[in-house]
């Protein structure tokens, strides 16, 4: 005699279910403490109602799965907004320095217009630069061939005035704003602006001559952190 066939014993488990499962996970200790309490909100006669749904896969009544979203609303809405929270901050942190397009006045040395009467052009965004401040162009050829004419400069504002002996700065004093090399001056109050163009002349004369500066008279420091250097085409 041929062995009866087993009837069919799986289970199917509907939506409803596997959303009242995953959510449960997700406010178990924070929107209720235990399955005690869950099944008196929910209207269940025993807690065994609720181990049996998240245990066996017991399908749940699709309207206490309403009534639990209606329940804990509060803590549902919660956590998508710390999800849309974090999402807006990360496209924050992504979206770069912003870029402005200040240009040269017709000088012997660069001067550059005010960047608080322009507005970004753009923004700059690659590894290195997540600290910097924003980023402006190079005009003039003064600090050649560490900084090219056309370039972008990332930069970093350094609030306190510590400057770093060697390094090029961005720098605003008086009616100037220009890229130099800051070096030890004299006195301790001061400090020397060196230009690397050094191949420049002007008669016997340096073109682009070192000059001094107090540094209580710089009104902007910025360090240059990065240097986009254009491709030439």
């Amino acid at each position: 005699m041929d062995e009866q066939a087993k009837p069919n014993k799986i289970k199917t488990i509907r939506p409803e279910t596997l959303e009242f499962i995953i959510l449960y996970n997700q406010l178990r200790g924070k929107a209720f403490n235990g399955n005690a309490e869950l099944a008196e909100a929910l209207g269940f006669n025993s807690p065994s109602s609720i181990t049996e749904i998240i245990k066996s896969r017991q399908n749940i009544d699709p309207e206490k799965l309403k009534i639990f979203k209606e329940k804990y609303s509060d803590f549902l809405l919660a956590k998508k907004n710390t999800a849309y929270s974090e999402t807006s901050v990360a496209k924050r942190v992504f979206e770069g320095i912003p870029m402005y397009e200040i240009i040269a006045t017709a000088s012997g040395v660069e001067v550059y217009n005010d960047i608080n009467d322009t507005r970004p052009v753009g923004h700059m965004n690659f590894p290195g630069i997540e600290e910097c401040d924003f980023a402006l162009p190079v005009w003039g050829h003064s600090m050649y061939p560490y900084l090219e004419n056309g370039c972008w400069v990332a930069l970093k504002i350094i609030h306190d005035k510590k400057i770093l002996p060697g390094e090029v700065y961005y720098i605003e004093w008086g009616d100037y704003r220009m890229y130099k090399r800051l070096l030890v001056g004299d006195n301790d109050d001061e400090v020397i602006a060196h230009s690397d163009n050094v191949t420049e002349m002007v008669g016997s004369r340096l073109k682009y001559a070192p000059f001094v500066i107090k540094i209580e008279e710089i009104k902007k420091l910025c360090l240059v952190k990065d240097i986009h250097k254009k491709h030439n085409h």
